[in-house]
């Protein structure tokens, strides 16, 4: 299993503006994280949509990074970028399982809902400040 391209282009993104204090357009960003120029700025409207990053327009225009970039975690660029993580498309509210019985859910769906909380609250422990340095 692995992240999406995606997924993996808005870490670098958010990386490089968490790194280099200011605002840059969007020619600088893809330039200076290797992601192309186009899906950086789709990459870069999802994160202004959700707060992670602020849209700029006009000839000074550009984007940053919003202002609580200390308690930015890789889980909040996850769920942006992924939606909630579920390690099975069991764990889904609208996914129906011919496993449950007595609509319980099944051992497999218990277990699979147990790695997929371990693996968000491991994601909300690591900040974009721990890789700074």
């Amino acid at each position: 299993m692995h992240i999406t391209l995606e997924t993996d282009y808005a870490i670098r993104i958010v990386d490089f503006l968490f790194k280099n204090n200011g605002r840059f357009d969007a020619k600088t960003i893809s330039d200076s994280t290797g992601v192309p120029q186009t899906f950086a700025m789709k990459i870069l409207r999802k994160l202004a949509s959700q707060d992670i990053v602020v849209s700029y327009k006009g000839t000074k225009g550009g984007y940053e990074l919003s202002a609580d970039k200390k308690e930015l975690s890789l889980y909040d660029v996850v769920e942006v970028m992924e939606g909630t993580y579920m390690f099975s498309r069991c764990l889904d509210a609208h996914y129906s399982c011919n496993r449950s019985e007595n609509s319980l859910p099944c051992s497999y769906r218990r277990a699979f809902a147990e790695i997929s909380s371990s693996v968000c609250e491991k994601l909300k422990t690591l900040k974009f400040i721990d890789f700074a340095n």
